[in-house]
């Protein structure tokens, strides 16, 4: 096989120590503009509610959660946090088909997985991570990222939890991949 090949299968991701700093300033760049760290789960709540107030209206608002985002003024996806979502999103995308990551659609999974329980799995992950989100006050970004930023001891708390339990889940999961 020639140097080119090698180079040219090689994954064409951002270094992580380059990533990590870019991340970083980012979160205290938002902090400085909006007075706000970063978060997702506040995009999705928005998107909830809207979906939720286009289908039932009155029990919407009669909802005590939900009813507190509905307004005549404006919609609750007029917000910054479904903005920078969509950029997060569509960044995303961009680097995909810049680096030439966008192809045609696969699932990577072990050889003691399928496919299909491999999303079922990540399913399951997902609306369990959204439901304990809601919990928690934010998501990863938001509790964790954008609370340790500002060196609130809440956020640092929630990172190492965080983390910790990944690292820790991850030692039961790992068979499935090797």
């Amino acid at each position: 096989m020639s140097k080119d090949k090698i180079i040219d299968n090689q994954s064409k991701y951002i270094n992580p120590y380059l990533g990590g700093v870019l991340l970083g300033l980012l979160i205290l760049l938002t902090i400085y503009i909006t007075g706000r760290g970063l978060g997702a789960s506040g995009a999705i709540k928005s998107a909830v509610v809207s979906t939720s107030n286009t289908i039932a209206p009155s029990a919407t608002q009669a909802n005590a959660y939900m009813g507190q985002f509905v307004s005549d003024d404006h919609s609750p996806m007029y917000t910054w946090l479904v903005f920078e979502s969509l950029g997060v999103l569509l960044g995303g995308l961009l680097s995909g088909l810049i680096f030439g990551r966008v192809g045609r659609f696969r699932t990577d999974h072990g050889p003691k997985i399928t496919a299909k329980k491999r999303w079922l799995l990540a399913l399951l992950g997902g609306a369990l991570f959204g439901i304990g989100s809601q919990f928690g006050r934010g998501c990863t970004s938001g509790a964790a990222l954008s609370g340790s930023a500002t060196f609130a001891f809440g956020g640092v708390i929630v990172l190492f939890g965080i983390f910790g339990t990944g690292y820790v889940i991850a030692y039961f999961f790992r068979k499935l991949w090797i």
